[in-house]
């Protein structure tokens, strides 16, 4: 039996379907967040995108940011007093390889298997400042220091990037995703 669908119902039945499909569906976002925390401070990394993404890397690079921040991970080096080395709190995992992460690095490389919605991988560290006039002094960081640093995520050869703003969180389009 064939059905008769005029032009107008099915005009009305595309719309209806793009209205209740949300925007940027089966779209892969990451949300970075930076929280300063004695003694260790923590970054978290969410999938909050609605489709799961295939493997790549996802690198937090503190080069461009306003503190011109460090990971502090040894008592000698270029830290300033207490130093936390990098460890994985969760997601350990979605992580094909734990990351050497050396004293005065700016550069974090996490390399993610299949990374699906609403999963996390938190790890803690420590990230000073190196400016000599810092508002919280050089062994805390603020929102503002972390602003202008960057996440970029890199999977079959296309990146995305994207800056941490002031209140210390980034996100990231991550359109590589597993079907």
């Amino acid at each position: 039996m064939a059905t008769n669908i005029s032009r107008t119902g099915l005009a009305a039945t595309i719309l209806a379907l793009a209205i209740a499909i949300p925007a940027g569906a089966h779209a892969g976002e990451l949300q970075v967040s930076f929280r300063e925390s004695a003694p260790k401070d923590r970054f978290t990394i969410r999938n909050s995108g609605t489709c799961t993404v295939a493997s790549g890397r996802i690198s937090i690079d503190l080069a461009g940011s306003a503190g011109k921040l460090i990971f502090d991970t040894t008592a000698t080096g270029s830290g300033v007093e207490v130093f936390q080395p990098f460890e994985i709190v969760t997601g350990r995992d979605k992580l094909a390889r734990l990351p050497t992460v050396r004293d005065g690095d700016q550069r974090i490389d996490l390399d993610v298997r299949d990374f699906a919605a609403g999963d996390e991988i938190a790890f803690t560290i420590d990230v000073d400042d190196t400016l000599r006039n810092s508002e919280l002094g050089q062994i805390r960081v603020s929102g503002s220091e972390i602003s202008g640093g960057r996440v970029i995520f890199t999977s079959g050869g296309a990146s995305s990037d994207g800056q941490f703003s002031a209140a210390a969180t980034a996100r990231v389009a991550a359109s590589a995703c597993v079907s």
